[in-house]
Formats: C-alpha cells, structure tokens, sequence
C-alpha cells in the first residue's frame, strides 16, 4: 500500500510483495504547497526513489532510514528544478544507485524555445538545477525492470522540456505535469505550453488507477482531473484572445486584464503563463508580434 513516512494509508493496495511510500521534504512555499513529494517504491527487496527533492540533510536521513536494508536499484528525477533534483547526487553517493532523467536542465526543448532563450528570454519559477547530471538518460517509453514488473518512463514536456512522468502498475508519477491542488507553471523558455497541452492529452488517453503528483496529495479518480487542467487551459487561452481583441498589450498587461481578481504576488506566475498561452498563439500564426520575441513584446490579435 501506499503510506506516508508517518504510516498514514494513503491509497488502495499494491500487488503482494510491492510497497510505495511517500515522504514529504520540509520545503513548503507558494511554488511547492504543502512541499515536494520524494516516493519509495518496493518491489521485494528492490526499490526506487522517484523525486528525492531539494538539497535537505534531513529529508536524506528519512530517505535513508526508509531503505534500510533494501537495494535502491535507481533514482528517477521528474525534471531539474532544486525542489526535485538537488538531492540526487548525495542521495547516489550514499547508496551508491544511479540517478536516471530525460537530461540535464534544457534538455528537451524546442527548436523555438532554444532560440528564445539565445535571444535573451529568461525563466521563472521554481529554481533551474543546473549542475544536475544524470548518470542514464532515459527516452520516451523506455521499460525499467524494476522486481517482477517494470517502470515506464513518459515523456510530458511543458512545466520543463525535459520532464518525465512515470507509471508504475496503473499508477502515474506526474511529478509538477499534473497535480490536483492546483494547475503547473509554464515558463517559457523552460516551459512550452503547446507541449505541456499535448502531453496532458497524451496522459488523458490512458487508464490511470491513481496519480501521485510532486506536490500535493493522491488524485483519483484521475481522467476527471487531467480533463479539467485541459479545459482549464484551453479556457486561459480563449481568455488571452478575447483581452487582445482590446487592443495590442504586452503579458503583463494581458495579465491584469484577465488576472483582475488575483492576489499580487501570485501575479508574477500568472504572467509566466500568460506569456506562454502568446508564444504558443505566435508560432501557430494566431496572433502577431514584432520581433524579437521577448517577455516585454507587445502583441496583437489577427
């Protein structure tokens, strides 16, 4: 079964002789909630660690604790922001487990994206991991045997270009993809929300029993929710166009157009996302700007 480090039962039961834990680093915020999730799954005297989080010497003891005797197989990273991956390196040098990822930070980006960051843009957001190394890149669908079973790593860009998710006997790991407290950050040039859109759509496809996000409690059922973060940025979008039929704005103009009713230090993400429904909008040829492309654009309606 799944349970918290403090033994709280979580969720249903696992196949006999499989286990999944969740601890909770000390990391809470308004980019992380309640912090980031670090899972344990056991098959046997197997296990893996999905996430182990940011750099805290006491969210290592609990990880270590936990393993106890048990051969950690792998360390799986969601993506390289601190709050997920900058424990893994002191995490592999303890126990000797290798740390798997789709890449460094960067990695996975698009065409696009590359070249708005070489022409100035920058992120925001969580903090970029950018001394994170993997020991294994991982590819899209590739099977990890992982006890009598396996792990399958899926590629879900967006909230970072080289984000995986993970499923594990029904179960997906949807690390900041998909969460149920609230909806992603997607921060160009690190986010792409044309990705982010297609990904969603992607994991909508198939049968999830659970979803265990990086941050945030268990969400099930799952379809119900992936359904309603595609809606929820599908209506953004339709927001974004009707505020330029208002005439040519910047995104954080657009922002206080659409956000009139948000708190002011939750404007800065919301701008971000803004920013990303227009460039998603600009290289489908929806709407216009004068380049170069950059977060002070101003752009216009079609």
């Amino acid at each position: 079964m799944i349970t918290d480090f403090g033994g709280t039962d979580l969720g249903r039961g696992l196949e006999p002789g499989t286990g999944l834990e969740r601890l909770r680093a000390a990391n809470p915020s308004p980019m992380t909630g309640t912090g980031t999730n670090t899972y344990l799954l056991r098959a046997g005297e197997e296990m893996a660690v999905i996430d182990p989080g940011p750099d805290l010497a006491p969210h290592l003891a609990a990880i270590l604790a936990r393993t106890g005797s048990a051969h950690l197989s792998m360390i799986l990273v969601t993506h390289a922001h601190l709050d997920h991956s900058a424990l893994a390196r002191s995490l592999t040098e303890a126990t000797g487990a290798p740390v798997l990822a789709f890449g460094p930070a960067g990695s996975g980006r698009s065409a696009l994206m590359q070249g708005l960051e070489a022409q100035g843009l920058t992120g925001g957001g969580e903090g970029i991991d950018r001394s994170f190394t993997p020991d294994r890149l991982l590819a899209d669908g590739e099977i990890l045997p992982f006890g009598t079973g396996h792990i399958e790593a899926i590629h879900t860009p967006g909230h970072m270009g080289g984000h995986l998710s993970f499923a594990w006997g029904g179960r997906l790991f949807s690390g900041d993809h998909a969460m149920g407290w609230a909806s992603s950050l997607v921060s160009p040039p690190e986010g792409d929300m044309g990705a982010y859109m297609r990904a969603l759509e992607r994991l909508l496809a198939r049968d999830w029993q659970e979803m265990l996000p990086g941050h945030g409690e268990a969400v099930a059922p799952v379809a119900p929710r992936l359904a309603a973060l595609l809606q929820h940025r599908r209506e953004r979008e339709a927001s974004v166009r009707a505020a330029l039929r208002d005439g040519p704005a910047t995104a954080k103009e657009l922002t206080a157009r659409i956000y009139a009713d948000t708190p002011a230090a939750l404007l800065p993400a919301a701008e971000r996302n803004v920013l990303a429904h227009l460039i998603d909008l600009v290289s489908r040829n929806e709407i216009a700007t004068e380049p170069p492309l950059t977060a002070a654009s101003r752009f216009q309606a079609l």
